[in-house]
């Protein structure tokens, strides 16, 4: 009877604690300047399977999400932002993804916070 009490409570407490590593808090830099912008860079990074959310803020650059780290990590969601024209800290996005981004948003030329006039 102890064993099986034992054994239950060890494989419930096991449940728990695999539970709680599922989901990540998670914080990066990326690139951008506008609403454009942060329309883009959102519906990029929650288009990797994973992202559960995701929410870029202008003025600092910094796109914070929550992940399930056992389908995603962040290296996945990095190169789906470069592949959408946008730049991060360890991956820069190809010339040619990043013309494709809308003339207002190039933050390259111009990093000024564009949002009040789109």
């Amino acid at each position: 009877m102890k064993t099986t009490f034992l054994t239950i409570a060890i494989l419930l407490f096991s449940l728990t604690v695999f539970a709680q590593e599922k989901n990540k808090k998670i914080n990066m830099e990326v690139d951008g300047k506008c609403e454009m912008c942060k329309m883009r860079i959102e519906k990029a990074a929650l288009g990797v399977k994973g992202v559960k959310y995701a929410l870029w803020d202008i003025p600092s650059h910094q796109l914070s999400m929550v992940i399930d780290e056992r389908k995603t990590d962040p290296m996945k969601i990095k190169t789906a932002l470069v592949e959408v024209g946008h730049d991060t800290k360890e991956l820069k996005a190809t010339d040619e993804a990043y013309a494709n981004v809308h003339p207002c948003c190039k933050y390259r030329e111009n990093d000024t916070d564009d949002s009040d006039t789109h």
